[in-house]
């Protein structure tokens, strides 16, 4: 999953950043309004973390802004703000959620998967896929009673597919959700990883799409 940080205080964002990416996120930031706006609004994002109080335009504005322009992404709004009308307001822009600074990392990363539930439809943390099981939130994987080892960027791979089981997901798709915004590289990183999980998963796991991309079966 794709995360994007909209957040003027470089330390806590570099914090978040380094936090979420070892969680298996693929995260960018940006530290103003305006170039927030930007990238959230070229789509690509599984999810927004907006800061209120931002230069250029404040996270207020960015959210309404994505919402009159009709995109859906979650965003769970920061702020040093406290109180019932701050967050009333951050809601009716059409924010998500909304924590109060200083929060607990915990509380966050528990709140952004819980958003990213929401929006796949799937109220539970586990995602079960045929014999394979998926705990978004342990990061976990079984194939029937047996736990299958797999590195966070891997993980990441497989839940893309599991999201859309059934369903041929392309390269590109693949991509633009698991790595960040700075990824520069050969694109057929990702027949790499497909491999790995197929050596990991057994080869019928996950079926290649000649031309369009990789469906993981769901018997």
């Amino acid at each position: 999953m794709r995360l994007l940080i909209v957040e003027d205080e470089k330390r806590l964002a570099v914090s978040l950043a380094r936090g979420l990416t070892a969680e298996g996120f693929a995260v960018d930031v940006v530290h103003d309004g305006l170039e927030g706006l930007h990238r959230a609004a070229g789509g690509g994002y599984d999810l927004v973390v907006l800061d209120i109080m931002l230069p250029g335009m404040n996270g207020y504005r960015v959210c309404a802004a994505l919402r009159a322009a009709g995109h859906d992404v979650p965003i769970l709004m920061l702020t040093a703000k406290d109180g019932e009308y701050d967050e009333a307001e951050g809601l009716d822009t059409g924010a998500d959620d909304y924590l109060t600074k200083p929060f607990s990392y915990v509380v966050l990363v528990a709140r952004v998967r819980a958003l990213l539930r929401r929006r796949s439809g799937s109220p539970s943390p586990v995602l079960t896929v045929g014999a394979l099981r998926l705990d978004t939130a342990a990061r976990r994987v079984h194939r029937g009673e047996e736990e299958i080892t797999l590195t966070a960027k891997e993980f990441a791979v497989l839940e893309q597919l599991a999201v859309r089981a059934g369903e041929v997901v392309s390269k590109a798709d693949i991509l633009e959700h698991v790595w960040d915004f700075a990824y520069d590289g050969d694109p057929n990183i990702v027949e790499v990883y497909v491999s790995t999980l197929r050596r990991k998963l057994g080869a019928a796991a996950i079926r290649t799409v000649r031309g369009a991309g990789y469906r993981l079966e769901t018997r």
